[in-house]
């Protein structure tokens, strides 16, 4: 048996206007601020000696390479989003960019969410990704309509209490 996974599957390239701006000054402060501040960490520990046993050198070279994958990701994703900008023509139905109110049909729980791309979701916030199984069961719905969701725990029904844009 290998080890070997097939790739993941690709991610929606959308995102809103405030989600592309915290990227751009992630990146930002990844090659202008903290990269530099590593680098010197980096070349002090390195000057103390015998490397293989020096925790500070081998911590920070940790971290300079969690920082140039991470920049490297931001460089190569930056230029393949395309920004969202505005509301629909239709604010009656949902979108990418939408805050939903939904009611759990089985639990009669009421629940808070934006609809945004892969790249800015936070769940303490309630964004969902567009890619999400719940966010694609929702989408081109309409107040008061009903739909399923195939979720980790099994199908879950709701209802959309209300629709509102930015």
């Amino acid at each position: 048996m290998s080890r070997w996974r097939p790739p993941a599957p690709g991610s929606t390239a959308i995102i809103t206007r405030d989600g592309f701006e915290r990227l751009k000054a992630e990146l930002d402060h990844l090659w202008h601020v903290l990269r530099p501040q590593v680098v010197k960490a980096l070349a002090a520990a390195a000057a103390e000696g015998d490397r293989s046993e020096n925790a500070e050198y081998i911590y920070r070279k940790k971290q300079l390479g969690e920082i140039d994958r991470r920049a490297r990701y931001l460089s190569k994703r930056i230029p393949a989003l395309r920004v969202a900008e505005g509301a629909p023509s239709d604010r009656s139905l949902v979108f990418f960019g939408a805050r939903i109110e939904l009611e759990n049909a089985h639990t009669g729980e009421a629940l808070h969410y934006r609809i945004v791309g892969p790249d800015e979701t936070d769940a303490r916030l309630g964004w969902i990704s567009i890619d999400s199984p719940l966010a694609r069961g929702v989408l081109k719905k309409r107040v008061d309509d009903e739909f399923a969701a195939e979720l980790p725990g099994g199908t879950a029904r709701f209802a959309i209490i209300s629709v509102a844009y930015d």
